[in-house]
């Protein structure tokens, strides 16, 4: 199958999906923007959370101080600060809530301009937007489906009108898929890369 990669990053997917006999093109829906150079202090928090990869890069660039202690959504978020005291089993803002000790106390929560709130409103944690997404109109490439890794990328897919089927990383990307009439064909049931080449060879 010939397999469109509409997030960011082409690898790990791209290679691990070419490995099983596929065909990738890498034609993105979405591009980020950092949100200013400024310091963020993360000294005095008990916890810093980070639920994205570029998040995770971003904070790390502006980080002053030393976290207490780091939460991360994804063994792949967690690399990408640097460290991780927790990465849930589910890797959704809900699985870390799940498993994350209480009280949490002083809680920073790094993320994305217009993020997901519910940690923020479980936790009664601060707030700083590192970058924002936006999201493209590309010419769609021929493909016998597109692999969604974001809620953006699935808005920016239904935009298109392609009639190309989608398949998705978890069920947030799910949901907003299917609002801008994008079909899905596969949900991943981790929320990872595994999770999506399991899911792509389900497919075939």
């Amino acid at each position: 199958m010939r397999f469109w990669l509409t997030g960011l990053r082409e690898e790990p997917l791209a290679g691990r999906l070419r490995a099983l006999g596929h065909e990738v093109v890498h034609v993105p829906l979405v591009r980020v923007e950092p949100l200013g150079d400024g310091p963020v202090d993360v000294g005095g928090y008990d916890w810093v959370v980070v639920t994205s990869v570029t998040g995770a890069q971003e904070l790390r660039r502006r980080m002053r101080g030393e976290p207490a202690r780091v939460a991360a959504v994804g063994a792949a978020t967690a690399e990408a600060l640097g460290r991780a005291d927790l990465v849930p089993g589910v890797s959704t803002q809900e699985g870390l809530l799940a498993e994350l000790p209480r009280p949490a106390g002083h809680v920073l929560f790094a993320g994305a301009e217009g993020a997901r709130r519910l940690l923020v409103d479980e936790l009664g944690a601060d707030f700083v937007p590192l970058y924002r997404t936006v999201e493209l109109s590309p010419e769609p490439p021929e493909a016998d489906a597109a692999v969604l890794a974001s809620a953006s990328a699935a808005r920016a897919l239904g935009a298109l009108g392609t009639r190309a089927p989608a398949v998705s990383i978890g069920p947030q990307t799910t949901s907003a898929a299917l609002a801008a009439g994008v079909r899905i064909a596969a949900t991943a049931m981790t929320h990872d890369v595994e999770g999506l080449v399991e899911a792509c060879s389900s497919l075939s």
